[in-house]
């Protein structure tokens, strides 16, 4: 998120609940691409971002088909390397609005993007790795020492147990309690909404509201993986 717009974005992302049924779609398009990953796939996505692009894309396909079978913290370790070394761009200078969220095909695309698109990526393959989404949770918090908004991707073990955080400021993965550059507000996953007094479960909220942003960024997936004829 870029400092200028942030705060007013942060505020309005926060107080939207996210559905099931959204999560849901975009859970199921992000696992079924390892069987529509299809020689039309890599010619759209190396007419959108080039054949570097497409390559890059290609190795994040090998990187999820390589630790398909690995244990959990490989599959966690290995995710998180592979998109931390993509730079760091905010949405102004990248995308030319105030807040995108890229797809992670996007992402890999352009090899740059903001803090939410380096968690959505890292979400979307852990779910395609097998990973429950309600062990998964999107996460929002404050960057202490930058203060600003932040967005990072957290792991529950159990549903009780302190999550690790996977992150592009500190790339090491830690449990949130070592974390105390982060202050944590909002997380969220197809499963709801939670306020998050600290960096365990929080509590649950209710709401309803629509995504825009995120349903948007659902559109853009399947013109990629599916071939859909609307405009990008």
């Amino acid at each position: 998120m870029t400092t200028r717009y942030a705060r007013k974005t942060y505020r309005r992302t926060c107080i939207c609940a996210l559905t099931g049924l959204v999560f849901g779609v975009a859970s199921l398009v992000i696992a079924q691409q390892k069987n529509i990953f299809t020689e039309e796939v890599y010619s759209r996505v190396e007419a959108l971002f080039g054949k570097t692009g497409a390559a890059d894309v290609a190795k994040w396909r090998q990187l999820v088909n390589s630790i398909e079978n690995d244990d959990i913290d490989e599959k966690l370790y290995q995710v998180n390397r592979f998109f931390n070394r993509f730079d760091f761009v905010d949405d102004l200078r990248h995308w030319r609005q105030p807040d995108y969220w890229a797809t992670p095909i996007e992402f890999i695309g352009t090899g740059a993007g903001d803090c939410e698109d380096y968690s959505i990526a890292k979400y979307f393959s852990l779910i395609e790795l097998g990973i429950p989404k309600s062990q998964l949770r999107l996460m929002y918090v404050t960057a202490l020492e930058l203060n600003q908004p932040h967005m990072v991707l957290a792991y529950y073990p159990s549903p009780t147990s302190v999550p690790l955080v996977l992150d592009n400021i500190n790339r090491r993965i830690l449990p949130a309690n070592q974390r105390r550059d982060l202050a944590p507000v909002y997380s969220f996953n197809g499963d709801g909404l939670w306020a998050a007094k600290s960096m365990g479960t929080g509590r649950k909220l209710r709401g309803s509201g629509p995504m825009k942003m995120w349903d948007d960024m659902i559109d853009r997936l399947n013109s990629v993986m599916l071939g859909d004829t609307q405009e990008q």
